[in-house]
């Protein structure tokens, strides 16, 4: 005698025993009691079919017909396609089984668990959602161990996040651009870039990169259909490029500083070395001006007095080591000036001043005069009236 279940039945064909099936030989289990009962674990909506019983002994065969029909539902979530940030949002658990009114459904998020969501309802409340509660959600009913399949819940928000991104250190040479990018986190991505300068109301460019060509302080501003939201500045220096004539008028203008800064100290010099030779001419050559002074000529006097003016020449100090250029008497000039008395009584007589002139001879005109030096006179008077 043999007993089995089958789930095909065709007549005049002998139907195949599930317990030798490799999609239910792991999954199928008799129970062995007067019911022919069987135990199919892990179901699947492959699994939905109708079941058969057959007995055979070795005088007859029977099936049972009409057989049992396995109908397998699965859980499924519910949940709107798109939701907007700060929106309400409720998640439904949905199975077309007749559930007891003590099931627990628990809920998934990218298959963590949300323990802190076990309800005795199938729904699932997300108050005030966020951007972070965007991911996809299953749920299960407690006591086994079939997950429904996973829904992506979509949340939708505004640009956040957004920066600048500059393509160098954002020092260029002036005739150069450098490229400013714009990024930013939102839900749907943002298609819809404005670039400003910084106080300045109007924009300077627009799309998702911007090539600056001046310095300034630059900003951007992503859009999408949920809101907008700027960037922090940043600051693009451009560097004034100097091209080969400048630099030449440079050079040029420098070579002509130079050249005038030499003529003017040549000129100086010349100055210095002119005025040193008109000094050493005049310490050669040494005049003595005398003046003679108002004589105040007493009443009494019976003689002509006579004014006498002693002339000594200093001889200038001369190298030691230099050779004696001259051998010869240096000569004096003394000019003498007479001024009459205001009070005179004997203004018809002549009135005589007499100038003392002493001539110093250079050492090598004394070293040869050690003859009679009484021959040359050493005392010239002059008269004057």
């Amino acid at each position: 005698m043999k007993v089995f279940w089958t789930k095909e039945f065709i007549k005049g064909v002998e139907p195949p025993d599930l317990s030798n099936d490799t999609e239910y030989s792991q999954r199928l289990q008799y129970l062995g009691d007067k019911q022919c009962s069987m135990r199919l674990s892990h179901v699947t909506l492959k699994d939905s079919h109708k079941y058969y019983f057959r007995f055979i002994t070795d005088k007859d065969k029977w099936i049972g017909y009409p057989g049992v029909t396995l109908t397998v539902t699965d859980l499924q979530v519910e949940s709107p396609e798109r939701v907007t940030e700060g929106d309400s949002v409720r998640l439904t658990c949905k199975s077309s089984c007749t559930l007891t009114d003590r099931a627990t459904f628990i809920w998934y998020r990218n298959s963590q668990p949300l323990t802190e969501r076990r309800d005795r309802n199938n729904e699932l409340l997300l108050q005030s959602v966020r951007r972070e509660d965007a991911g996809r959600y299953s749920c299960a009913v407690h006591g086994h161990n079939h997950i429904s399949p996973a829904v992506q819940l979509n949340v939708m928000y505004p640009p956040r996040n957004v920066s600048v991104l500059i393509t160098g250190s954002g020092e260029i040479v002036s005739g150069d651009s450098v490229t400013l990018i714009c990024s930013s986190d939102s839900n749907p991505p943002a298609l819809n870039f404005s670039w400003f300068k910084e106080n300045e109301s109007s924009a300077v460019g627009s799309g998702q990169s911007f090539s600056a060509l001046q310095s300034g302080r630059f900003y951007c501003q992503a859009h999408n259909q949920h809101g907008s939201q700027r960037s922090d500045a940043v600051t693009v220096t451009v560097k004034v490029h100097l091209g080969w004539h400048v630099w030449l008028g440079i050079t040029v203008a420098c070579l002509g500083f130079i050249i005038i800064i030499i003529i003017i100290l040549f000129i100086m010099r010349k100055r210095r070395d002119a005025k040193a030779e008109e000094l050493t001419v005049k310490q050669d050559n040494l005049y003595s001006n005398i003046t003679g002074r108002d004589i105040h000529v007493s009443e009494s006097a019976d003689c002509d007095d006579a004014l006498y003016a002693t002339v000594t020449s200093s001889k200038p100090r001369r190298d030691r080591n230099a050779p004696d250029r001259r051998d010869t008497e240096e000569i004096q000039y003394a000019t003498v000036q007479h001024h009459k008395n205001k009070q005179t009584k004997r203004s018809e007589e002549n009135e005589s001043q007499y100038g003392n002139i002493r001539i110093h001879q250079p050492e090598s005109a004394v070293r040869r005069s050690n003859v009679q030096t009484e021959e040359y006179a050493s005392v010239i008077y002059s008269r004057v009236r």
